[in-house]
Parts: structure tokens; sequence; C-alpha cells
């Protein structure tokens, strides 16, 4: 019940004696006061509660309700105390649920409103569902496509927040529709941050890596913030499977001239190289990873093991020829059967070239992987005789340098052969 106060005010104003034009600002006092007198949660809403119903009354049009709505709605935003915002701001959408055909506008006034609280209790899925009941496809009032975008976007991101990953995407799929319609920058920056977001999040992260990469370009951003967007590029580039693709985004990566200032250069100075990753260096940038980039894979490994793995498998195959099963097991840090899994499935995805000749326990890397090839009976074949071609050649190459070195010896230092009687 409301407080007698309030109850007299509003019998006050719904008596048909009081001028009609003199209601709206009298019920904009009496708001006023509620809000700057009542302390006690419980008095607070029900007494908004009493007011919004009587201005939603018979006694009042809807041309005057709505304007006196939106006062009410600033009323309830210039309570200080968070908690007690919410429950005032729950209370007049409750109010308005039956009518809100009516006051559309003021039920999203009303939404975004306790978004913003939620948002800064950092109850993020609760803000996301004041703003879903957001009619955005109405026929009473026109909505431009900036707004419809800017709420999906602002949905896509407090779902990021908790780590829903599958609401947010669909958030973001409806502002994919209507992409090319906005031309605010800070809106296609939010769609690039969430879908380059959702991509990580996915464990695309290559996708990821280059969303990452072009966001750090946008002149909108401070310099911070564009140089935490290309840590994230160079994050999710490292953690991306080992191949060709990979190697591209690396090389571009690394000749970024902004690259040698953010923490994870060492790393990916490496990676670009070709060069071992030792369990000391994983160890240290695994401490900057998000959860979900330390998470398991199927075969039982974290996301990162998987991908240095990789690595440190496709710069063996560049720096020898042949290798032991049991010796590259030795380098990766894993057993025989392990090292022997990783190789098989990056031959036969065609990120690196080459065969395995289980009969003595060898791997023979051949060139570079194109990507494109899947590894046959054929391809291995040719492989395997382009080794031995190049074998060949080796040895060719020793015979004529062993024979040219002999014939300086010979023209430096002759020998007089002496007839012997």
């Amino acid at each position: 019940m409301p407080s007698p106060e309030v109850t007299r005010s509003l019998q006050k104003l719904e008596d048909s004696s009081t001028p009609q034009q003199d209601k709206p600002a009298k019920y904009k006092r009496l708001l006023d006061q509620i809000v700057s007198s009542t302390t006690n949660p419980q008095d607070l809403t029900q007494d908004l509660e009493a007011v919004i119903n009587s201005i939603l009354g018979d006694n009042l049009g809807i041309v005057t309700a709505r304007p006196l709505l939106g006062a009410a709605v600033e009323s309830i935003k210039s309570i200080a105390d968070l908690e007690l915002r919410i429950q005032a701001g729950t209370t007049a959408l409750r109010s308005l649920e039956s009518r809100v055909v009516s006051f559309e506008e003021q039920d999203a006034q009303l939404r975004e409103m306790l978004a913003d609280a939620y948002t800064l209790q950092e109850e993020y899925i609760e803000a996301a569902k004041a703003l879903q009941g957001i009619q955005l496809e109405s026929s009473q009032r026109r909505i431009p496509d900036g707004d419809k975008v800017s709420v999906w976007i602002r949905i896509c991101r407090l779902y990021l927040e908790e780590g829903d990953t599958t609401s947010a995407e669909s958030y973001l799929n409806r502002a994919k529709n209507l992409r090319h319609k906005v031309s605010d920058p800070e809106l296609v920056l939010g769609f690039q941050l969430s879908e380059a977001r959702i991509l990580d999040a996915r464990r695309k992260f290559l996708e990821a890596s280059q969303a990452y990469h072009s966001f750090s370009f946008s002149t909108v951003l401070d310099e911070e913030e564009r140089t935490r967007a290309l840590s994230s590029a160079i994050v999710c580039a490292v953690l991306a499977g080992a191949g060709p693709q990979r190697s591209r985004a690396l090389a571009k990566l690394y000749k970024d001239e902004r690259a040698p200032q953010v923490p994870e250069f060492g790393i990916l100075e490496k990676m670009f190289l070709d060069r071992l990753l030792s369990p000391e260096e994983v160890s240290k940038f695994s401490e900057s990873l998000s959860p979900h980039q330390l998470a398991l894979t199927s075969d039982g490994s974290t996301v990162l093991a998987k991908a240095v793995v990789e690595h440190n498998l496709l710069s063996v195959s560049k720096l020898y020829d042949n290798i032991g099963v049991a010796e590259l097991a030795s380098l990766l840090g894993l057993d025989a059967e392990k090292a022997e899994g990783y190789a098989a499935r990056m031959l036969e995805q065609g990120r690196i070239a080459g065969s395995i000749d289980q009969i003595d326990g060898v791997i023979l890397f051949e060139g570079l992987a194109t990507g494109a090839e899947r590894g046959g009976t054929e391809q291995r074949r040719n492989a395997v005789g382009k080794g031995l071609r190049k074998w060949d050649s080796r040895v060719q190459g020793v015979a004529e340098e062993l024979e040219r070195v002999a014939s300086m010896i010979q023209l430096h230092h002759p020998v007089s052969w002496l007839s012997v009687p």
C-alpha cells in the first residue's frame, strides 16, 4: 500500500475538479517528492507503482500520460542507490506490462535504464534480458536501423561478458543483416570487436586473429585499445593450428611495426622464425591467456599445448629431412605414439609434406606443404623418390668437391715419378 500522503495527493489529482492542464506539473512534483524523500525501498516502490498506475488510469489521455511516464523514468534514474533504482524500475515495468503497446518508447527507456544499472552491478545476464524486452519491430513507432543494431550489439557484448557465446552470436547475426546500413563508427567497431571475441571463444583462432588485427588499426580507438587488440591478434595467431595459413598470419603480425611493443612479441618472433619453443617460454605465455584459451581439447591436451606441439613439429620439418619417431617424440616432449599421431594428422591435412615409414620408424619430410593437397599413396611415393634424388645429388656434389680438391693438390704439389731400374 502507498503511503497516506501519496494516496491523498493522488486522490486530489484524480478528482474531476482538478483542472486538466494543472495535472502534469503536479504529477511531476509528486514524483520528485517521492524519489527525494522516501528512503525505505518498500515504500518507494509502492508509492511509485501507485503514481504510475494513476498516470495510466482513465483520468489522463495517452498524449498526456506519455511525457509523464518519461518524467517518471527520469525520476527513477536519479535514484543514487543502484539496488533501489532496480527495484523501482522493475516495479514501473510491471505496471506498464498490460499497456506496453501504447507506451513502447517509455518501456524502452525503462529497460535501457535497468540495463545500465545491472551493468554497473556486473549482472550482465539480467542487463541483457532487460534489453531483450525492447520492441524493435513495432507498428506504433519507427525505429532507425542504427538504433536496432545498437541494442543488438549491446546485448551481444553483455552475453560475451558472461561467456555465453551462443546467445551472443544469435544477436550478432541479427546485427549482421543490417550492418551495411550503419555508418556510425562506434557501432561498426562494436560489431567488429564482438565478432572477433566470438571467433576467439569458438576457437576459430586464425579468423579471430585477422579480426583483432583489423580492429587494431582503427583511428577511433585510443592507443591503449589498439595495442590491446594487436596483443589479442598475436595470441590468437599463436594458438591457431600450424600450417601455411598461420605462417602468413604470423608474417603479417611480425612485420607490423607496433609488434615489438607488446609482451607477446618474443613468442611471435620465435614462431615466425620457425624456432622450437621451450616449456619455460610456453609456461610464461600461458599466464596471460583467458580460461577458454586453456580449455582441454578432445585428446586431453590444452589448446595452447596442442598449438605448441604442432608448431614445434612444423619447425622440425624445416630443420630435418628425416627424423626417427622416437627422436621426434623426445623433441616434442611426448610419447612416440602421440608424436606419430600428430605427424600423421598434419601430413593428412596437408599442413606439412612428407611421409611416415612405420617399418623403420622414420618420418620423411619433403619441402613445404601447400595446405591444398591431401596425403595419398602416390604423393608419398613421389616424396620418397624426390628424397632419394636429393640424396644422390648430394653424394654427387661431395664426390665432385673431393675431385676438385685432389686436382688442386696435384697442381700446387706436383709429384715427380722416377723410373725404377
